[in-house]
């Protein structure tokens, strides 16, 4: 298995698409439930590669990620051959950006001395996907790159 097992809510979510799945490897309900019952490590490699072609599309359309800690906020532009960052430190021991009191102390003191931003770029390495995989996995969210873009602009 390339990443992790879809989580059973979003099996749940993805209902149809595992259909269709299913179906692909000539699969109907009825030989489904006897794989479950009678093959359950054939039916696990079913769900494992299910969830592999499932991130793989998630990863591959990806194109901003966020991760918020309490002095930091990381944000993510995914190119095909790079990513690029902005990187949001503060100093001050008060604020803390996972709150709304927080976000708005940001939003006041962005550019003083409490607050660092910084930028980089980093070629990908062989595997894009995996690469961005690690990043949620640490605690990244995918985003729609609004805020990256507001801070592009200001810095």
């Amino acid at each position: 298995m390339k990443y992790t097992r879809l989580t059973k809510e979003q099996l749940e979510e993805l209902h149809p698409e595992f259909i269709r799945f299913l179906a692909s490897q000539q699969i109907d309900k009825n030989e489904w439930d006897k794989l479950k019952e009678e093959k359950p490590e054939v039916a696990e490699q079913e769900l494992d590669v299910f969830s592999d072609l499932i991130w793989d599309s998630v990863l591959e359309k990806a194109k901003w990620l966020e991760h918020y800690s309490p002095n930091h906020i990381f944000l993510f532009k995914m190119g095909a051959e790079k990513m690029e960052s902005i990187i949001i430190h503060a100093h001050a021991k008060h604020a803390d950006l996972l709150t709304q009191s927080g976000l708005q102390w940001l939003n006041e003191n962005i550019f003083s001395d409490e607050v660092q931003v910084t930028r980089g770029t980093k070629p990908f390495g062989e595997d894009r996907n995996a690469e961005i995989f690690s990043l949620i996995q640490q605690g990244a969210t995918l985003s729609d790159g609004e805020l990256y873009r507001q801070m592009e602009d200001m810095f």
